[in-house]
C-alpha cells in the first residue's frame, strides 16, 4: 500500500466527528477548519497540496499545478498533515461541518478512485491523492450544480467524506438508471455514467420549485445522496433571518412577543 493504514472510530448522531488512531509515523491529511482535537505527540504541519506519493513524484512544478487545480474546486492551496511523532499510539479527531454523516470509504474496494462534491472531503491517510474531476460533457457543466469541475480522491487508502442529513448508499447495475437532485449528489464510483436531464413539462419547470435539471446517473456503479444539501440549509436560514429580522419573534412561547421583552430584544 502506498497510503498510511489508519484505524478510526465514528462518534455522535447528527453532528458527528471521526477519532483516528495513528501508529507512530502515520500521518492523516485534512482540509483546513475540520481538526476538532488531538493527544500529545501529535504534530501538526501545513503542506503544499496533498503529500501524496504522486504529488512528491512529479517535482517542483507537477507540485505547484496539482495544488493549483484545488483553487478551482474552492480550497486552499494548503493542506494539514497531522503525524504521530511519538511511541504508542495517538489519536486525532476531525468533526463535521453542520449536521449529517461522515462516510468511512477504502479506496481499495472502488477501484481507487471516487468522485465527489467538491465539498464533500473531510479527511484521508497519507497516501491519497485529492484532486478534480472534469466533466466533458456541456449539459453537466452548466446545470449540474457542480460546474465543470468535481473532486476525485485516488489511492488505496481510507478516506472520509462528509454529507448533509441521512446519507444513502444506492448500488446501480449495469444500465440501472436514477435521477437525483444535483444538489443532493454526494459522490459516486467512477464507472457511473454522470449526466443532466431536463425537468419535462413547462408547468413543472416553472412552478414545481425543484429547478430545471435532475443529475441523471446511469450503472454500473456506487451512488452517496445525502438527504440535506448545505446550499439548501443555508437558503432555509436565510430565508428565516430575512423573515424573522433575526429575531425569535416569540415562535414556540406562551409569552410570544412578550418574552422577547422580558428577554431585554425590544428594550
Amino acid at each position: 500500500m502506498n497510503a498510511h493504514e489508519i484505524d478510526y472510530q465514528i462518534y455522535g448522531e447528527e453532528m458527528q466527528f471521526v477519532e483516528i488512531e495513528l501508529d507512530p509515523f502515520e500521518t492523516v491529511i485534512a482540509e483546513a477548519g475540520s481538526f476538532m482535537m488531538m493527544d500529545d505527540d501529535i504534530e501538526l504541519a501545513t503542506i503544499f497540496g496533498d503529500g501524496s506519493h504522486r504529488e512528491q513524484n512529479a517535482g517542483l512544478w507537477g507540485k505547484v499545478f496539482s495544488a493549483g487545480k484545488r483553487l478551482l474546486t474552492g480550497e486552499s492551496l494548503f493542506m494539514t498533515a497531522f503525524t504521530h511523532g511519538g511511541s504508542g499510539k495517538r489519536k486525532v479527531s476531525f468533526a463535521s461541518p453542520y449536521p449529517g454523516r461522515i462516510i468511512p470509504l477504502d479506496l481499495q474496494e472502488y477501484e481507487g478512485k471516487i468522485i465527489c462534491q467538491k465539498d464533500a472531503f473531510l479527511c484521508a491517510a497519507k497516501g491519497v491523492a485529492v484532486g478534480i474531476e472534469f466533466s466533458k460533457r456541456l449539459g453537466r457543466g452548466f446545470f449540474g450544480g457542480e460546474g465543470f469541475i468535481m473532486q476525485k480522491l485516488e489511492g488505496d487508502g481510507l478516506t472520509f467524506l462528509h454529507a448533509g442529513g441521512t446519507v444513502m448508499r444506492k448500488e446501480l447495475a449495469i444500465g440501472e438508471t436514477m435521477r437525483v437532485d444535483t444538489g443532493c449528489l454526494v459522490g459516486f464510483t467512477q464507472d457511473v455514467d454522470y449526466d443532466i436531464e431536463m425537468i419535462k413539462g413547462v408547468r413543472n419547470m416553472l412552478f414545481g420549485g425543484e429547478g430545471l435539471f435532475y443529475a441523471l446517473l446511469q450503472g454500473p456503479g456506487t451512488v452517496w445522496v445525502q438527504s440535506l444539501p448545505f446550499s439548501r440549509l443555508a437558503d432555509r436560514v436565510m430565508a428565516a433571518s430575512r423573515q424573522y429580522g433575526g429575531k425569535n419573534k416569540g415562535e414556540g412561547s406562551v409569552l410570544g412577543g412578550l418574552g422577547d421583552m422580558l428577554d431585554g430584544d425590544n428594550w
